[in-house]
């Protein structure tokens, strides 16, 4: 997607929620969101600011040291050359009043969305203008994906998906020898490059207690080798190597033997059910044009863990966006952590990811689901029953 297709589709959301306009400020890479919009703006030193009107074209504020960085963005640019002249500036762009849009959140409660100082929100408002937060209009206009980014997600879903299941043979295969969990991230990082992809982080590798910690990463010096009896937390994400491939990123779990007990099978029924639950609320509302919002699918699935007796062990919200980050900077299926209220709409992926930690495993389950105008296509492979590693 172009730079004038984001605009046109920002004046879009604009006029459809009555803004006067967008304003993007960033200074030294304090909003990503700026960089994600307009591309990388390499050594820019200074304050810069865009102004995308709800009519007529955007114009870029910058300093007159930083002049020439953004020839290639084909944007009216102005320049000033202090703090007075940018005000006196700034305020002239702002003198029609009105509602704009900045990345701010109230309260700070979607820090995705919340990316401008106190102290500039200050000075915009002091210009006579009502801001208000940009985050559902940095969603439609920056978020959805193209049916090229669609296909890279699609691509990178296939690789994980590989990925996964070769990781639990290769730990049925190591049994005898011994595998630790780090080694078998190293082993899935190796995976990762021959199947073409990038991650510069992860993945978890969790046994038992480690597995009760959403976000283990296993370390040489604190891995356990991992052993008959064991329960196994694989969690894995990347996307292919180039700057517009969207994440995928998935979770599944297994057990070393052939019969796992009674308890983790319970708590694997919980969790999967939490899952097949959300997907189908997404489902349900699609069909009947119902619009839903990310703390609602959060509230579904933790209500189905809460019945089933689990509900202080679901301890994170249900799911993330994805995007050029394996977490974007659309909704979050979310009442948790925070409480969101950005529409789930069409051209968004979402992971779906309840987990429940008991002190001694746990149990998360992760898909990845696709808003398309045809309803949700979920596209990843789902889990539905524990891998056994019996060696």
């Amino acid at each position: 997607m172009t730079l004038g297709d984001t605009f046109s589709q920002a004046r879009e959301y604009l006029h459809r929620h009555g803004l006067s306009g967008w304003l993007l400020y960033d200074y030294r890479g304090m909003n990503p969101i700026v960089e994600e919009t307009l591309g990388p703006l390499p050594n820019v030193t200074r304050p810069v600011w865009i102004w995308v009107p709800a009519d007529g074209d955007p114009l870029l504020l910058a300093s007159f040291v930083d002049q020439g960085r953004f020839d290639h963005l084909q944007t009216e640019t102005s320049l000033f050359v202090n703090r007075t002249q940018m005000a006196t500036k700034l305020e002239e762009i702002l003198s029609a009043g009105g509602k704009i849009a900045m990345e701010y959140s109230p309260g700070g409660a979607l820090p995705r969305a919340s990316k401008v100082d106190a102290g500039t929100l200050e000075m915009v408002r002091g210009f006579g203008v009502e801001v208000v937060s940009s985050a559902d209009l940095v969603q439609f206009a920056t978020q959805r994906w193209t049916p090229a980014q669609l296909e890279s997600h699609r691509q990178a879903a296939l690789g994980l998906d590989r990925i996964v299941h070769d990781a639990f043979a290769h730990v049925r295969e190591q049994l005898v020898s011994g595998l630790t969990e780090y080694e078998l991230a190293e082993f899935i990082r190796t995976r990762f490059q021959e199947e073409a992809l990038e991650a510069p982080e992860g993945p978890v590798v969790a046994v038992n207690q480690h597995s009760s910690d959403p976000h283990f990463d296993p370390k040489p010096e604190d891995s356990v080798l991992i052993a008959r009896g064991d329960w196994l937390l694989i969690d894995l994400w990347a996307r292919l190597p180039h700057a517009d491939a969207m994440y995928a990123d998935i979770t599944w779990t297994g057990f070393i033997g052939e019969e796992p007990t009674p308890r983790h099978r319970e708590v694997f029924d919980v969790v999967t059910g939490a899952r097949d639950a959300a997907l189908a609320e997404i489902e349900r509302a699609f069909h009947e044009a119902e619009i839903l919002q990310g703390w609602q699918l959060d509230k579904v699935a933790r209500d189905h863990i809460a019945n089933a007796g689990y509900g202080d062990y679901f301890n994170h919200r249900l799911g993330h966006s994805l995007g050029r980050e394996a977490h974007g900077n659309a909704v979050n299926l979310d009442g948790w952590e925070t409480f969101d209220t950005r529409e789930l709409i069409p051209g968004i992926a979402v992971t779906i990811e309840p987990g429940v930690y008991l002190p001694e495993f746990g149990v998360r389950s992760e898909i990845d689901v696709f808003i398309s105008e045809a309803g949700p296509e979920v596209t990843t492979e789902v889990q539905r029953e524990i891998v056994l590693v019996g060696g």
